[in-house]
């Protein structure tokens, strides 16, 4: 994809790449660190790359077709891999984003009214309350530096909050923030015996997660009762998805969710919702900060604008390529990997049961022959009529597991980036860079500090 840009464009930091000829337990050492930085200059070239995975082959997918392939055309052959399912399932459960087959058919058809285009707007009162309540808090802290990742994170589980069930998160943010960073500390990482054993032999760190989810699912299941004794009138319309999940019904054969199943399906949207959100702001800002030019941009779209409303939202489109250009290079959800459950032919390489597929959108949104500038932040390349093929970009998956609240998370981060744009100008009040690292998400190695100047 080529793109003609004016000026030289910013080109933010990233790890070293790991030398080509890494050996196997030296690949495994650095995975358990930083899983981005164990790709060498071969994965950022090539369409196909083969590798061994213990016992089976493994294969990295650069390739559009190939990539349509495993997530689209053939994809009930490939489920998640053990270690992929040890990491997700202590804090999603049996979930929409771990449930296979009949399971995950059931729930994606009940939840898919929740979290229609329509269902979104009716959210959006949520969304704004909470920006406007953000804003005044950081005007009264525009004099000293301000750590904007944990802002982000607190607005954003503010706003899952109030859009999961009409109620501020003020009580029990702290609970829940403490719950996801002891989870991402340890917990989430993937360690050499979870990638080895099958699911059905607990490892030592299995005990330790199981243990979690007993806390974890008892706090969930307190913030649903709580929910439900604030109540709803009869006859009134849905208020927040809380009650789009509880009134969901299968158009197939009219079931709904059990308390379990609830439990399981409120905390995927509150998590998958409120960390991967807060994520891509960050690293939105962050980059804005780095390119004061393209921030000025942004604040030059939103001036005079109510944004209360999806139609505003949809209007905001350099904030949304702003989005996606840094999405393209921050892709929450860093890699894909799937495991062959039979035989199957890819992009004509042999797969066999077992082989490890894996799909990295680290890789891909940045592949030296699918990207012009690809290591570049350049927003314009998504307002060009040369757009990215739909399986070379994937920030929220593809096929029929695209992420189900994908509407919701644009609509929230677009909103977001434009109002605080809108109101601030936003530097880095230091020099050293931030290396993005992959841990269940792309998070960056640590928190810079902010100043934030009012317009």
């Amino acid at each position: 994809m080529n793109i003609a840009s004016v000026r030289r464009p910013i080109i933010p930091p990233t790890p070293p790449r790991a030398p080509d000829n890494l050996s196997f337990f030296g690949r495994l050492a650095v995975i358990r660190q930083n899983m981005i930085a164990t790709w060498g200059q071969r994965a950022y070239e090539e369409e196909i790359i083969q590798g061994r995975f213990f016992l089976h082959k493994s294969f990295i997918l650069n390739q559009p077709d190939a990539i349509r392939h495993v997530l689209l055309s053939n994809y009930e052959n490939y489920t998640r891999t053990p270690a992929g399912i040890r990491m997700l399932r202590p804090v999603l459960g049996e979930g929409l984003l771990l449930a296979e087959g009949h399971a995950w058919t059931f729930q994606r058809r009940t939840l898919a009214p929740a979290f229609t285009p329509r269902a979104t707007a009716n959210l959006v009162p949520h969304m704004t309350a909470v920006l406007d309540e953000t804003i005044v808090k950081l005007d009264a802290r525009t004099s000293a530096p301000i750590d904007l990742r944990e802002v982000m994170q607190r607005m954003t589980l503010e706003i899952a909050g109030r859009t999961m069930f009409s109620f501020g998160m003020d009580r029990h943010g702290p609970t829940l923030r403490n719950f996801i960073m002891e989870y991402g500390e340890r917990l989430g990482r993937a360690y050499f015996l979870d990638m080895v054993l099958p699911v059905s032999w607990p490892t030592p760190m299995d005990r330790a997660r199981a243990r979690f989810r007993t806390r974890w699912t008892e706090f969930v299941a307190m913030l649903i009762a709580e929910r439900r004794a604030a109540g709803k009138k009869d006859g009134a319309p849905p208020r927040d998805l809380f009650d789009l999940m509880d009134e969901a019904r299968d158009p197939e054969t009219g079931k709904g969710f059990s308390d379990e199943q609830l439990v399981d399906e409120v905390a995927t949207m509150i998590l998958a919702g409120h960390e991967t959100t807060a994520t891509a702001l960050f690293w939105a800002l962050y980059l804005l900060a780095l390119d004061p030019e393209t921030q000025e941009e942004v604040a030059s779209e939103t001036r005079d604008q109510h944004l209360d409303s999806i139609a505003d939202i949809d209007r905001q489109k350099f904030t949304r390529a702003v989005i996606d250009e840094s999405m393209r290079l921050y892709p929450p959800a860093f890699l894909i990997a799937r495991a062959a459950r039979d035989k199957d032919n890819v992009a004509g390489a042999a797969v066999s049961k077992g082989d490890i597929i894996m799909i990295a959108p680290w890789l891909l949104h940045r592949h030296e022959k699918m990207w012009d500038q690809p290591n570049a932040f350049i927003p314009k390349r998504f307002m060009s009529k040369e757009q990215p093929d739909r399986f070379a970009y994937l920030p929220f998956g593809a096929g029929p597991r695209v992420c189900i609240g994908a509407p919701f998370a644009q609509a929230e981060s677009v909103l977001a980036l434009a109002r605080l744009i809108g109101a601030f100008r936003v530097e880095l009040v230091e020099a050293d860079p931030v290396i993005p690292y992959g841990v269940v998400t792309t998070q960056p190695d640590h928190s810079p500090m902010f100043r934030i100047t009012p317009r």
